[in-house]
């Protein structure tokens, strides 16, 4: 366990440059999982580190990655010299991101591996060579059993989100991997949680590694306020619109991708910009709505689980659970889209009779505790307390006109629809005129609008974006 004394990058040794990088970013003091992981990582030793998303964790394996490749042999035509491996595309493409600043910076290469899209690009990247492969398991492996790329001069090797591939079923693919790298080369593997599968996984590929925890999924997070709303069927639509048409960035969690993908076109025809993310998606799609969300020009974000761990957005202002998650666990992790690296959010989980018991009994399992309150309108004065602010919506019409082809998850819809900032229609006023457009249209219903876009806390829902490279996210 680390003792988290170190205040500042340049305290661990590490190259100038990739400091630069840092404060050119405003990035100046390590968060703890930092402090702990980043001085044994620079040593060459093994590392095994305990940290929920959102504590910092990327860079935490990152910088010693870059530093300890800065300077060496250029890579060999199909064998990169470091791997890191994730579960989702999405969180290779930010790891990606935020590698991309400091690989230039130490004048590396790399290239992300994964499934959805053509191989081609791939393929080539890696024969001309590069120096950090950063894939999702099963593509990677794909590309090797084609014999386009072997893994024997690899020297470094980072699982993140070990827990969760293990949840996704990637574990077998992860051995066969780590059993073609070098068995002297330093591996870095972070979980969020240490369940069965992933300590024999520990125990089979570290070898003494420095064991660091800053925090983990199991403890809640002070800085995040819970509630239970307790919503029948008929009601549930309504209060989702008003929820989602506040001030501030929302995830709308649902158990299934169509209903993932029915909600969105509900939330659009009630003046609500969303958009989905699931699996059935094109990588195009999810790529584009996930950026629309970013951007600011998607209000609300719906998606399956392959999000709960797969995106990494600032200032999420909002989880919702429209539909109870299947276990303890997967409420943590969903819920911690928002609240990351100490900011503050709020966690609102809908649960009806038949699922009030099982939303209690996930709750005490994952040491939460959060008041029911039973809501039978959108004029709930509740809804305004939990999510304070004027509720915004765009013009229905706008959002509907312009859908996306079939399985692309209407990617463009919201986007097209979002104007400028200021010009939507706000709910404002008393509670009943600010609830109307929820309560005169139930699901499949039109609300009214004069087309516009929410505004954000503290800015535009319009025009804000999400810092690319921060220390919040990674």
């Amino acid at each position: 366990m680390a003792n988290f004394l170190s205040s500042s990058f340049s305290d661990f040794g590490l190259p100038a440059r990739l400091t630069e990088v840092l404060t050119s970013r405003s990035i100046h003091t390590p968060t703890p999982i930092q402090a702990a992981a980043i001085p044994d990582a620079l040593a060459g030793r093994d590392v095994l580190g305990r940290a929920r998303t959102g504590s910092g964790k990327t860079l935490a394996f990152l910088l010693p990655l870059v530093a300890r490749l800065s300077g060496g042999a250029r890579p060999k035509p199909g064998a990169p010299r470091a791997l890191i491996l994730a579960p989702t595309r999405e969180l290779v493409g930010q790891i990606d991101e935020a590698l991309q600043p400091l690989a230039a910076a130490a004048r590396l290469t790399s290239r992300t591996v994964f499934g959805g899209v053509g191989q081609g690009p791939q393929v080539a990247a890696i024969r001309r060579g590069v120096d950090i492969v950063v894939a999702c398991p099963g593509r990677l492996e794909d590309l090797m059993g084609q014999g386009h790329c072997t893994l024997s001069a690899v020297q470094i090797t980072v699982l993140d989100e070990a827990d969760h591939m293990a949840a996704l079923g990637f574990l077998p693919v992860v051995r066969r991997l780590l059993g073609q790298t070098p068995a002297g080369g330093q591996r870095l593997l972070f979980s969020a949680t240490l369940d069965r599968e992933v300590d024999t996984l520990v125990r089979a590929y570290l070898s003494k590694p420095a064991r660091h925890e800053a925090d983990s999924a199991q403890s809640p997070v002070s800085t995040m306020t819970h509630h239970v709303l307790h919503v029948e069927r008929e009601h549930r639509l309504p209060v989702l619109v008003d929820l989602t048409s506040a001030p501030g960035r929302t995830v709308v969690f649902t158990r299934t991708k169509h209903g993932a993908k029915a909600l969105v076109r509900q939330l659009q025809r009630n003046g609500v910009p969303a958009a989905e993310l699931h699996g059935n998606l094109s990588q195009n799609a999810r790529t584009r709505n996930l950026d629309d969300f970013r951007s600011g020009r998607v209000a609300a974000l719906v998606a399956t689980d392959i999000a709960a761990r797969g995106i990494h957005v600032d200032d999420v202002a909002l989880v919702i659970h429209a539909d109870p998650p299947a276990d303890h666990k997967a409420y943590l992790h969903r819920s911690g889209r928002t609240a990351r690296a100490g900011g503050s959010g709020t966690v609102v989980t809908l649960t009806n009779t038949e699922q009030a018991g099982e939303v209690r009994k996930l709750l005490r399992a994952a040491r939460i505790t959060a008041p029911t309150t039973r809501v039978t309108s959108a004029d709930h004065p509740v809804l305004a307390t939990i999510v304070p602010g004027s509720r915004t919506l765009a013009d229905p019409k706008e959002l509907s006109s312009n859908a996306g082809a079939p399985g692309e998850g209407n990617a463009r819809t919201a986007t097209a629809a979002a104007p400028p900032a200021g010009r939507g229609r706000r709910r404002s006023g008393g509670r009943g005129r600010q609830r109307a457009a929820a309560r005169q249209h139930p699901a499949g219903g039109t609300a009214q609008g004069d087309g516009g876009s929410r505004t954000g806390r503290g800015g535009s829902r319009g025009g804000h974006s999400a810092a690319v490279f921060s220390a919040r996210r990674h």
